[in-house]
């Protein structure tokens, strides 16, 4: 199907294919955009041609390190320019980005830079005590450290460690960058809490992000030289790839390290960040910001939001406040957003209340996708489109990850069926629309970040006093949802709310403990199976 009669001589060659990469944007930006601004962080301020030197000098410093394509780097990095340049200097030596999650404690950090072996790991000095416990606890070969120090956030370099300068002034500014041979190449190693606790590595392939990058300047859309405030962390799904996507269009990177509405509003009037993506919680930061605090701008900053679906009332505060909100969806192994609430012209006239609940609806596939759909998960066959009838939202397409790492057995359940699973549950209404109704997994989103219930759920359980718990999401004013834990004591046992946050976060990173706690019985079935749509209910 598709082939001509005869195809004699008609094949792939350098002239005619290259392996898709978003490696090729900066090299093109270089050449196009050469004297446009590229990455701004407060005084620090480069242009393509100076970002893709200090890349390409990143990538030689690493080769000489001793890093061979396929290797695993780690960051441990804030948004500032150094993680900015990590996304395009560790591959073009070819090796794989592993961003790791700033806010997780050593042990977590411990475990991900065992099970993806990573050979070198770039830290702000904010985190080196918790980078050096993390290694301290590692069974296999301790990565080599470069310290990353930011001395615009106060942070001067330790002095034990080779610092992120001296490995770029080591570098070749003439290195020739290792493009993939193969599209399907592992580009990043990114790290997703499951329902076990232990995070499960996503390994993402370089024609994935290339689409990605293509797929969300369409749609969003992005025009040439947008100025996009980077309030996604880079280590959340690569920035949801806009790091990548921006070389493409000649944009200006701004970084932000210290999320505040001050921050954010300072960035909107100072450096005409036309673009941002946020977790609902950022968005309830504007809305709720002093009047001290907030900057006047002319004209409308376009944003992204993902996580926890924004209340209404949310949506309705912040647009007269000038910021065009859009609703996507996505998950670590979609690379990022991969469906778009796209607004339709017939919604124009409905009343705020009406318009700004579809606003908070999932939507509909983005364009680098081939089919996002609501399936029943045991038939396997599409839930009706009623609004109503409840299914799993399931994805197939080019920015769907090659599989989780080591994990053969969960990338074929991930797969079953040809779909990707995502684990959440959704209504589809008539015109298409998805619409998140329920997680099967239990994640609880936190101010854009995955808390696994059942891993605190295994910390709670180890408190002397504690027979039983369950742990569900409570909504909260802020973060969206919050961590709440229903608790079954021990005969003869007492405890205080206080005294189990207290034990937990003794054992998690702040953000995951839960914020509120309830000592009752605990609903079951038949078979003793904790019925948590039951504890969900107590928050209706």
């Amino acid at each position: 199907m598709g082939w001509m009669t005869d195809e004699t001589g008609l094949d792939r060659n350098p002239a005619n294919f290259a392996p898709l990469t978003p490696l090729s944007h900066l090299r093109r930006a270089a050449l196009v955009y050469g004297n446009f601004e590229a990455v701004v962080y407060g005084e620090f301020r480069k242009t393509y041609r100076e970002y893709f030197e200090r890349c390409t000098r990143l990538a030689s410093g690493l080769k000489k390190l001793g890093i061979d394509p396929g290797d695993v780097v780690s960051t441990i990095l804030p948004n500032v320019p150094a993680h900015a340049e990590a996304h395009f200097g560790v591959p073009a030596c070819g090796a794989i980005l592993n961003t790791i999650n700033m806010r997780l404690e050593a042990e977590a950090i411990s475990y991900i830079l065992d099970h993806g072996e990573a050979k070198v790991v770039l830290v702000d000095s904010q985190f080196l005590p918790v980078l050096k416990n993390a290694v301290a606890e590692m069974k296999g070969t301790a990565p080599a450290i470069i310290e990353v120090p930011d001395v615009q956030a106060g942070l001067s370099a330790s002095g034990e460690y080779a610092s992120f300068d001296d490995l770029l002034a080591s570098g070749d500014p003439e290195f020739d960058w290792i493009m993939p041979k193969d599209e399907w190449e592992s580009l990043a190693l990114n790290y997703t809490s499951g329902t076990t606790g232990r995070p499960k590595g996503v390994a993402c392939h370089h024609r994935g992000a290339y689409l990605m990058t293509m797929g969300t300047a369409v749609s969003w859309p992005i025009p040439r030289h947008a100025r996009y405030l980077t309030i996604v962390p880079m280590f959340h799904c690569n920035n949801w790839n806009h790091t990548w996507t921006m070389p493409m269009l000649g944009g200006t990177l701004i970084c932000c390290r210290d999320i505040t509405a001050s921050n954010i509003y300072n960035a909107i009037a100072s450096e005409g960040v036309t673009h941002f993506g946020a977790a609902p919680i950022v968005l309830n930061a504007i809305v709720n910001s002093r009047p001290e605090e907030r900057r006047d701008f002319e004209h409308v900053v376009e944003v992204f939001t993902a996580g926890a679906p924004p209340p209404a009332a949310t949506l309705q505060a912040i647009e007269p406040l000038g910021f065009n909100v859009t609703q996507v969806y996505g998950l670590t192994e979609t690379y990022g957003h991969v469906t778009e609430c796209i607004w339709q012209r017939e919604w124009d006239g409905m009343s705020d209340g009406a318009r700004y609940a579809i606003k908070a609806r999932t939507g509909v596939l983005m364009p680098m996708m081939e089919e996002i759909t609501c399936i029943n998960p045991e038939t396997m066959t599409q839930s009706p489109m009623d609004g109503s009838t409840q299914g799993e939202i399931m994805i197939r397409g080019n920015s769907v990850m090659k599989g989780y790492f080591k994990n053969p057995e969960a990338t074929s359940e991930a797969f079953r069926g040809g779909y990707f699973h995502s684990g959440d549950i959704a209504v589809q209404h008539p015109d298409g629309y998805l619409q998140i109704v329920d997680r099967l997994k239990d994640i609880i989103i936190s101010g854009g970040e995955n808390i696994s219930s059942v891993e605190v759920e295994g910390v709670l359980m180890k408190h002397p006093a504690v027979s039983l718990c369950a742990v569900v999401a409570m909504p909260h004013e802020k973060w969206g949802e919050v961590p709440c834990a229903f608790i079954e004591l021990k005969d003869g046992r007492d405890a205080t709310e206080e005294e189990i946050i207290a034990f937990a976060r003794s054992g998690l990173a702040g953000f995951k403990a839960p914020k509120k706690v309830k000592f009752q019985q605990l609903p079951k079935t038949s078979t003793g199976k904790i019925q948590k749509f039951e504890l969900r209910k107590t928050f209706e």
